[in-house]
């Protein structure tokens, strides 16, 4: 099942050769020898919703309106329907104002405060499974064909991970088309940025499939459901608790996916096995890597 590499398929797509986004670093390897590469930026970038200040995160600066709104909309400090105003950022400050017609106040809600295992350290206000209770995700099939040629298009796509290493990418898809890609030094804020541009642009989540980079956390699956998202897929594997709501919201949770080969820990009867595992091209070994996760 070859895969043709079709990069216009992207809403937008990452762009790893933006200056702002790496900075070169000269050292020397493990031989003694003088050489210089290019290593990932980070930012601190701080949220407002209205007048009060919700949180600081570092990110590789890019997207931040996106960021923001995600951040916020996962953290239910937006609701469904929510009246925004206006989203305004200052590079100088390297601040976000996200503005509501609701008055907003969520002092007691940050007096709890839940570091998770995300990269660059993730944060959650209140209770992790707040907002839970009413998601309903649709029955929304998904072909195993359609996974294993996002896998393949994904993979082979240029981005700032391939470029340089030491990042986390999430990528909105529909089908088998990859749709915005997007990457940071946390996967906790790429799939925010996700969640931040599908709010702005009104997108429906019913038909989507969520692929990461990084690993299938409890997090991320948290994450995954606030935002209506059927269907969570990365190449990394799970921690016990992010399987464990996976199976509680209904959400199809598949990891180690790589060629061939995928597990399917929750879900499995979204699941609609139309690819033959055997005429699959398999992924061959990577080699060279210019930087790690």
């Amino acid at each position: 099942m070859p895969v043709k590499l079709d990069t216009d398929t992207y809403l937008i797509a990452p762009q790893p050769g933006l200056p702002r986004l790496t900075r070169a670093v000269q050292g020397r390897d493990h031989t003694g020898a003088e050489l210089t590469i290019n290593v990932v930026e980070e930012r601190p970038l701080t949220i407002f919703l209205n007048a009060q200040e919700i949180v600081t995160a570092m990110t590789i600066g890019d997207y931040p309106e996106y960021l923001a709104l995600g951040f916020l909309r996962n953290q239910g400090m937006l609701r469904d329907g929510e009246e925004i105003t206006r989203v305004d950022y200052d590079e100088d400050l390297e601040v976000v104002v996200v503005r509501t017609a609701r008055k907003t106040d969520y002092e007691d809600k940050m007096r709890k405060k839940t570091r998770t295992s995300g990269c660059a350290v993730g944060t959650v206000f209140g209770d992790m499974m707040e907002g839970l209770e009413g998601v309903t995700l649709p029955a929304t099939p998904v072909h195993t064909s359609w996974l294993y040629r996002l896998s393949a298009q994904i993979n082979r796509t240029p981005s700032l991970y391939l470029e340089a290493g030491a990042i986390h990418g999430t990528i909105l898809c529909q089908g088998d088309k990859p749709l915005v890609y997007m990457e940071d030094v946390g996967r906790h804020n790429a799939v925010d940025k996700i969640a931040g541009w599908m709010l702005s642009e009104n997108v429906p989540a019913d038909d989507k499939i969520l692929y990461t980079t990084g690993r299938l956390t409890s997090e991320m699956v948290i994450k995954t459901a606030m935002m209506g998202i059927p269907v969570l897929a990365s190449r990394s594997g799970f921690t016990a608790w992010g399987v464990e709501i996976a199976n509680q919201v209904g959400l199809t949770l598949i990891g180690r996916m790589k060629g061939k080969r995928f597990i399917c820990l929750a879900g499995e009867d979204r699941l609609v096995r139309d690819a033959d595992p055997d005429l699959v091209v398999d992924e061959p070994k990577r080699a060279g890597r210019k930087g790690s996760e």
